[in-house]
């Protein structure tokens, strides 16, 4: 029985950032297109001229080493470990796998990224939109209102993750 493709929501919290774009990685398409990536990659290298360097890139062994630090995966090639660097996909290039990846999933999964890419763009102008608002309105009003604005630009910066400790807490 075969699974349904993510939904464009989830897909979103996948998408990263690299290099100043936004990207899927190998490994996260071929989870949702239901293949190996192995089978991913070899695909696109036999189709390697439909992915110029604006559609897919290799991830530099930093990138690579912090991604992996990032996600704690296995750096040891035994315990799941990747014998070559990641590929990232823009936009571009997940609309081109979409010629190279022709099967009926593939093509619901395309769909679904393609509506992720389009929410994320959204989202970002809302955001931008609702900064230049507060600007216009910080010009407009004097230096009563600064600590106003200061306190809702505060609100609209992304919440800092809290450091956990590890290990036992003795209690006194």
């Amino acid at each position: 029985m075969a699974t349904k493709p993510a939904r464009a929501d989830g897909i979103a919290d996948a998408i990263q950032s690299l290099r100043g774009q936004k990207v899927l990685l190998d490994a996260t398409l071929a989870a949702l297109y239901g293949v190996q990536t192995k089978a991913l990659n070899q695909a696109v290298r036999r189709n390697r001229a439909r992915f110029p360097s604006d559609f897919m890139f290799q991830l530099t062994v930093t990138e690579a080493t912090n991604l992996r630090s990032q996600s704690v995966t296995s750096t040891h090639r035994r315990h799941g470990g990747r014998r070559h660097r990641p590929y990232a996909f823009t936009e571009q290039g997940v609309a081109m796998l979409s010629t190279v990846l022709k099967s009926p999933r593939a093509i619901a999964v395309n769909i679904e990224i393609m509506r992720a890419f389009v929410h994320l763009r959204a989202m970002l102008v809302a955001h931008s939109e609702l900064s230049a608002r507060i600007d216009a309105l910080e010009r407009q009003y004097d230096s009563q209102f600064r600590s106003v604005f200061q306190a809702i630009r505060q609100l609209m910066e992304p919440a800092a993750t809290p450091q956990r400790r590890i290990g036992f807490r003795r209690h006194e």
